[in-house]
């Protein structure tokens, strides 16, 4: 399953109570890291919004930016009657022992700790509304990051077939490769004018082709395209798999460039590698 870990999303409401907008924006990251622009009034909602990220989402960057406009009652302040009419009794009391008592000032019985306490609105269907409002956002950037992953599984298919075909091709060439790599030594010698021990002479080109043969590292190039083939089709997350397996092919391509034995082993061990880190750079963006 590729999801692309890069895509917007965004989706309004509007409701008796005024109107919400939800943006979100997603970029790749190792690991899944949600950051919420809300104002202080929804702040409580944070975990559980963070548990719907986790819910629908592996990987990624996330900004969830809330904007919301609401003509609701705000929160009201109101008196603690029983707690004024203590607080003035005990002044009046302690009044009638002072010669010439200042006034009871109302603010220093304002400032008296619980004479005033906040009606709070209720805010239970506001909130509901705005996390329902966040989880199809959300479900909408997921489909964005999914159309997004398909693209990118199309592009990296085309440089699998790319690099199918370097295999090949280095394949179809090698046995002339070896032989004119032998008949080079042999004339050389011969050049020379040296007396040749015939049977020594084979042994060196023998080990010569062993050290040239790469027939190893193409089998494991192809076993790698097989297993990419075999990723793209598990219903998970496979940035990680495929980020591993482009670490392998890489590895494979500059084997294949050491024990090259000709310039067109050089050149498709220069392909390969322009290939693979064309895929590395769009698997980064894989979740």
């Amino acid at each position: 399953m590729t999801n692309s870990m890069t895509a917007f999303a965004r989706k309004s409401i509007q409701c008796e109570w005024g109107t919400a907008v939800w943006e979100l924006r997603s970029v790749n990251h190792r690991y899944l890291d949600a950051h919420f622009h809300t104002p202080d009034s929804v702040r409580e909602l944070e975990m559980t919004l963070r548990a719907l990220c986790k819910k629908h989402l592996e990987r990624g960057k996330i900004d969830c930016i809330l904007q919301i406009n609401t003509t609701q009652t705000p929160d009201k302040l109101a008196i603690n009657q029983p707690i004024v009419e203590e607080c003035i009794s005990v002044c009046e009391a302690l009044a009638t022992q002072i010669n010439s008592p200042a006034k009871i000032s109302p603010f220093d019985i304002l400032r008296w700790p619980g004479v005033i306490k906040k009606i709070e609105a209720d805010n239970s269907g506001i909130n509901k509304t705005l996390v329902a409002l966040f989880e199809e956002t959300l479900i909408e950037l997921k489909e964005g990051r999914r159309r997004e992953g398909s693209r990118l599984q199309l592009l990296i298919e085309q440089r699998l077939r790319a690099i199918a075909g370097e295999i090949s091709s280095v394949r179809q060439k090698l046995p002339l490769l070896l032989e004119t790599r032998r008949q080079k030594i042999i004339d050389k010698f011969h050049d020379m004018s040296l007396n040749l021990d015939k049977e020594r002479l084979e042994q060196e080109l023998v080990l010569l082709a062993q050290k040239a043969d790469v027939e190893e590292e193409l089998d494991r190039l192809d076993t790698h395209l097989i297993e990419i083939d075999h990723i793209f089709k598990r219903q998970e997350p496979i940035g990680r798999r495929l980020d591993f397996l482009m670490q392998e092919l890489n590895r494979e391509a500059n084997t294949l460039g050491s024990k090259s034995i000709g310039s067109d082993t050089t050149q498709s061990s220069v392909e390969l590698k322009v290939l693979i880190e064309q895929m590395r750079e769009q698997i980064q963006n894989i979740e």
